[in-house]
Protein backbone atom coordinates (compact mmCIF):
# COMPACT_ATOMS: atom_id res chain seq x y z
CA UNK A 1 0.00 0.00 0.00
CA UNK A 2 2.82 2.60 0.72
CA UNK A 3 4.51 1.52 -2.35
CA UNK A 4 1.74 2.72 -4.47
CA UNK A 5 1.16 5.57 -2.41
CA UNK A 6 4.51 6.79 -2.50
CA UNK A 7 4.21 6.78 -6.23
CA UNK A 8 1.14 8.28 -6.80
CA UNK A 9 2.22 10.87 -4.45
CA UNK A 10 5.14 11.48 -6.53
CA UNK A 11 2.76 11.72 -9.61
CA UNK A 12 1.09 14.65 -7.84
CA UNK A 13 4.48 16.30 -6.99
CA UNK A 14 5.28 16.14 -10.59
CA UNK A 15 1.67 17.72 -11.77
CA UNK A 16 2.47 20.25 -8.68
CA UNK A 17 5.90 21.14 -10.44
CA UNK A 18 4.06 21.46 -13.60
CA UNK A 19 1.36 23.82 -12.58
CA UNK A 20 4.15 26.01 -11.22
CA UNK A 21 6.29 26.16 -14.26
CA UNK A 22 3.20 26.84 -16.92
CA UNK A 23 1.49 28.99 -14.96
CA UNK A 24 0.27 32.58 -16.36
CA UNK A 25 1.61 35.36 -14.91
CA UNK A 26 -0.26 38.53 -15.04
CA UNK A 27 1.87 41.03 -14.09
CA UNK A 28 -1.28 44.11 -13.96
CA UNK A 29 -3.25 42.76 -11.63
CA UNK A 30 -0.05 40.71 -9.75
CA UNK A 31 -1.67 36.87 -10.13
CA UNK A 32 -0.74 33.61 -10.92
CA UNK A 33 -3.14 31.74 -12.91
CA UNK A 34 -3.43 28.00 -14.15
CA UNK A 35 -2.96 27.58 -18.11
CA UNK A 36 -4.62 24.18 -18.38
CA UNK A 37 -6.48 21.56 -15.88
CA UNK A 38 -4.81 19.93 -13.44
CA UNK A 39 -7.31 17.35 -12.46
CA UNK A 40 -5.60 15.82 -9.45
CA UNK A 41 -4.61 19.02 -8.04
CA UNK A 42 -8.22 20.26 -8.41
CA UNK A 43 -7.20 22.98 -10.09
CA UNK A 44 -9.33 24.20 -13.58
CA UNK A 45 -7.67 26.21 -16.46
CA UNK A 46 -7.90 29.84 -15.17
CA UNK A 47 -8.15 29.30 -11.69
CA UNK A 48 -5.70 31.95 -9.77
CA UNK A 49 -2.96 29.84 -8.13
CA UNK A 50 -1.14 32.57 -6.68
CA UNK A 51 -1.92 36.43 -5.95
CA UNK A 52 -0.55 39.14 -3.77
CA UNK A 53 -3.45 40.35 -1.41
CA UNK A 54 -6.49 38.70 0.48
CA UNK A 55 -5.51 35.43 -1.08
CA UNK A 56 -5.27 31.82 0.79
CA UNK A 57 -2.44 29.88 -1.75
CA UNK A 58 -2.46 26.54 -3.03
CA UNK A 59 -0.73 24.25 -0.51
CA UNK A 60 0.77 20.91 -1.17
CA UNK A 61 -0.35 19.32 1.64
CA UNK A 62 -4.18 20.07 1.64
CA UNK A 63 -4.35 18.35 -1.77
CA UNK A 64 -2.47 15.37 0.00
CA UNK A 65 -5.49 15.71 2.48
CA UNK A 66 -8.32 16.01 -0.34
CA UNK A 67 -6.87 12.66 -1.49
CA UNK A 68 -6.52 10.80 1.90
CA UNK A 69 -3.13 10.25 2.15
CA UNK A 70 -1.90 8.86 5.23
CA UNK A 71 0.94 10.79 6.82
CA UNK A 72 1.20 13.51 4.35
CA UNK A 73 3.25 15.46 6.20
CA UNK A 74 6.09 12.77 5.86
CA UNK A 75 5.86 13.66 1.93
CA UNK A 76 6.60 17.19 2.63
CA UNK A 77 9.68 18.92 3.81
CA UNK A 78 8.58 20.92 6.85
CA UNK A 79 7.87 24.65 6.95
CA UNK A 80 11.53 26.88 7.01
CA UNK A 81 10.25 29.37 10.18
CA UNK A 82 8.93 25.43 12.09
CA UNK A 83 13.56 24.12 10.80
CA UNK A 84 14.66 21.61 8.61
CA UNK A 85 18.45 20.87 8.44
CA UNK A 86 19.67 24.64 7.74
CA UNK A 87 18.41 25.82 11.05
CA UNK A 88 19.78 22.91 12.83
CA UNK A 89 23.37 22.93 11.88
CA UNK A 90 22.91 26.91 12.56
CA UNK A 91 21.34 26.10 16.46
CA UNK A 92 23.17 23.29 17.11
CA UNK A 93 26.65 22.83 15.22
CA UNK A 94 27.80 26.41 14.31
CA UNK A 95 28.58 28.99 17.33
CA UNK A 96 26.44 31.29 15.48
CA UNK A 97 28.34 33.37 13.76
CA UNK A 98 28.85 33.36 9.90
CA UNK A 99 32.02 32.14 8.19
CA UNK A 100 32.64 35.08 6.30
CA UNK A 101 32.90 37.57 9.49
CA UNK A 102 35.26 34.74 11.43
CA UNK A 103 37.57 34.41 8.33
CA UNK A 104 38.03 38.36 8.39
CA UNK A 105 39.00 38.67 12.32
CA UNK A 106 41.24 35.97 10.99
CA UNK A 107 42.91 38.44 8.60
CA UNK A 108 43.19 41.21 11.25
CA UNK A 109 44.61 39.13 13.52
CA UNK A 110 48.04 38.39 11.43
CA UNK A 111 48.38 41.97 10.94
CA UNK A 112 48.55 42.32 6.96
CA UNK A 113 48.82 45.58 6.30
CA UNK A 114 47.10 47.04 3.22
CA UNK A 115 48.82 49.44 0.38
CA UNK A 116 46.72 52.81 1.54
CA UNK A 117 44.46 54.27 -0.39
CA UNK A 118 44.64 57.71 -1.66
CA UNK A 119 41.39 59.07 -0.78
CA UNK A 120 39.17 57.46 -3.49
CA UNK A 121 41.86 58.82 -6.34
CA UNK A 122 43.25 55.70 -6.96
CA UNK A 123 46.20 53.94 -5.24
CA UNK A 124 48.84 55.58 -3.07
CA UNK A 125 52.71 54.65 -4.46
CA UNK A 126 55.50 54.98 -2.61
Amino acid sequence: MSLNQKEFVEELRVEWKQLWIERHDDKVRAEGIAAKDYGQLFVDKGTIIHATRDFKALNFKDILEEHAVLNAERYIPPDPSVGGWAKFVKTNITNGRPRKQFRRELRREVGEKQQLKQSGRGWLHK
